[in-house]
């Protein structure tokens, strides 16, 4: 396996450098202020593994096209939109260790900035008549906000099963890779049944990275990261699902009790976490995470071996062996 993001990405690097560029002319405008936003995002943007996933897609699925970069821009744009309303609606200051746009410009600006990503999405596509990845791009950001909205309900009475924890964060997160790859797919030919197949790939992937990130939440595999931030916000994640569903009445209770009016408090989180740890809920969430990833490499073992395939591998891989 490759070890690290810049061999997977060796058989895209010319087109991430153009898409970079490109990216940046999306971004532009008119107005001073909204430049120097966008900038400040440009710059402290992450490992870019949204865009990785729709070139290397449309590279399996027949080659990368003008409008696999307008696909890539406009996850890109409606994926950040969503983020910069999130930190408003989370009072977050943060976002990847850098400060968020909220907080040093404040809710209001943010909002609007968000407002505006998301128009020069929906523009960009309107534009160029790419009314299919519009509709697959749509389709995710509805089913994104869902899974967020049923999240906070079930939270509330800390009622989440197993089937409704996968609901959401099918919705929640796969949605967003299972979009980047049918995005992919969909700019490199019209073939229903590849685009669907490269869509539910996607979906598995996103649906192993998501337990992985559950995983981290109690310090396993994990770097830099803090522990127990789930459990703090009442979050029920498949290790303590699982671990709830196979305690005794009187565990449950306790544990329930803690996680509800203890979640604050250091001491009591490090007796979730504990107790997950002793009930074998991370063993059990590892094995549900591995099917999903041996579930997506076995899609792509339909296709034909190319550079992209083998890269697509590295980069599935990637998601779930990466310590942060």
């Amino acid at each position: 396996m490759k070890q690290d993001l810049t061999q997977i990405q060796a058989p895209i690097a010319t087109e991430m450098a153009d898409f970079e560029k490109k990216f940046r002319a999306f971004m532009k405008s008119n107005v001073k202020l909204l430049d120097h936003i966008t900038s400040y995002i440009v710059k402290r943007k992450g490992k870019q593994m949204r865009p990785m996933f729709v070139f290397l897609t449309a590279g399996v699925s027949g080659g990368i096209s003008e409008s696999t970069y307008r696909g890539a821009a406009l996850i890109e744009l409606l994926h950040t939109a969503t983020l910069v309303h999130d930190d408003v609606v989370d009072d977050a200051n943060y976002r990847r260790g850098f400060f968020s746009v909220n907080a040093l410009w404040k809710n209001k600006i943010a909002v609007l900035v968000g407002d505006y990503l998301l128009s020069r999405g929906l523009l960009l596509s309107v534009d160029n008549g790419d009314f299919e990845l519009l509709r697959i791009v749509s389709h995710a950001v509805r089913e994104m906000s869902e899974g967020e909205l049923l999240q906070i309900a079930k939270a509330r009475n800390l009622d989440i099963t197993e089937e409704v924890y996968y609901t959401i964060i099918r919705q929640k997160t796969a949605s967003l890779i299972a979009s980047c790859c049918s995005v992919g797919a969909a700019t490199a030919q019209s073939d229903q049944g590849l685009i669907e197949k490269m869509r539910l790939f996607g979906e598995k992937v996103g649906m192993a990275f998501q337990i992985k990130d559950d995983l981290f939440d109690y310090g396993q595999d994990v770097v830099g990261k803090p522990v127990g931030i789930d459990i703090k916000e009442k979050k029920l994640t498949l290790p303590l699902i699982y671990s709830l569903n196979h305690a005794s009445w009187l565990d449950k209770k306790r544990i329930i009790y803690l996680i509800r009016n203890k979640n604050e408090d250091k001491k009591a989180v490090n007796e979730v976490i504990s107790f997950v740890k002793q009930s074998g809920g991370l063993e059990y969430s590892e094995k549900i995470m591995n099917n999903f990833y041996r579930e997506a490499l076995e899609i792509l073992d339909d296709l034909p071996a190319s550079e992209y395939k083998a890269s697509l591998a590295d980069l599935v891989t990637y998601t779930i062996e990466r310590k942060k």
